[in-house]
Formats: structure tokens, sequence, C-alpha cells
């Protein structure tokens, strides 16, 4: 499926990782986004739910092994060009998942990882989606722990 200048909207999911008031964040190797803060994430494969893509992503990004996605928003992401043209149109299905286990690395789509207060997030450079994301879900991040138990 062509991401860039699509047919139709292209399915992804996100993943919020949180430990000890702490999120996740993924500096985005690729376009849309290159060079912008986000969480991890990916696209939804033929025939993959997307618990199971939000699970595959988690380890091909990060290193980190994950369980029990459960949904927490959906955000769009539309990019046009200077002629109104749709350049990008994702939609996202953002994940709230438990950590099993594993060792942090950034791999495939990530250039870096940084574990990130959350009140701090916001400072970085983010990803216009996350940022959506971030201001409408801050509160509720905060409540939410997937470290290790």
């Amino acid at each position: 499926m062509r991401r860039l200048y699509p047919k139709q909207p292209i399915v992804g999911v996100g993943a919020i990782i949180i430990c000890n008031g702490q999120i996740l964040l993924e500096k985005r190797k690729n376009e849309p986004g290159k060079g912008k803060w986000s969480i991890p994430g990916g696209l939804v494969d033929l025939g993959e739910s997307l618990e199971q893509t939000v699970i595959r992503e988690v380890k091909e990004e990060t290193g980190l092994q994950v369980k029990k996605p459960k949904l927490i928003d959906v955000v769009d992401n539309i990019i046009t060009d200077r002629k109104e043209e749709v350049k990008y149109h994702f939609v996202i299905a953002d994940y709230f998942v438990n950590l099993v286990g594993g060792v942090l690395k950034a791999s495939s789509d990530a250039q870096e990882l940084k574990w990130v207060q959350i009140d701090e997030a916001e400072k970085y450079d983010l990803t216009k989606t996350f940022r959506t994301f971030l201001k409408r879900n801050k509160q509720k991040l905060k409540k939410l722990n997937s470290c290790l138990q």
C-alpha cells in the first residue's frame, strides 16, 4: 500500500508505555514526522489484528515485549501538500500496553528512544498527532503504569 499520496486512509497503531510517571518516546527515523518525537507504532499488516500489530511494532522498534493492549484513543493524521492534495492519511489507534520484558534498544523506525516525565513530554518536538493525543489524554496517562509488576 502506498503511504505517499494514498488512495485511501492507512491504519496504524501507537503504543503507550508508561513506567513510574515516564512515557517512552521515540524519535522517528522516517516520514511522516521524521526527526520528531512520538510513541512506538506502525502499520497494520493484512490479516493482523490491531492488538497483534501493537505488540509486534513495540518489539521491532524498541526491543521490549508487551502484552494486554487496551485501546485508549484514535487519532487522524492527515497531511496535505501545497495544492491541498492528501499527501499522507493515517488513522492511528493508540493502545496502552503492559511491559513483559526485553531490552530497550532503538531499531527499525526508531532513531532514538527516551523515557520522559509525562509533564515534560510537551516540551519535545512532537508529531502533530501525538501532541493532540497527549493534550487530550494527559491526566489519564498520569494514572497508568505499565512497569513490570
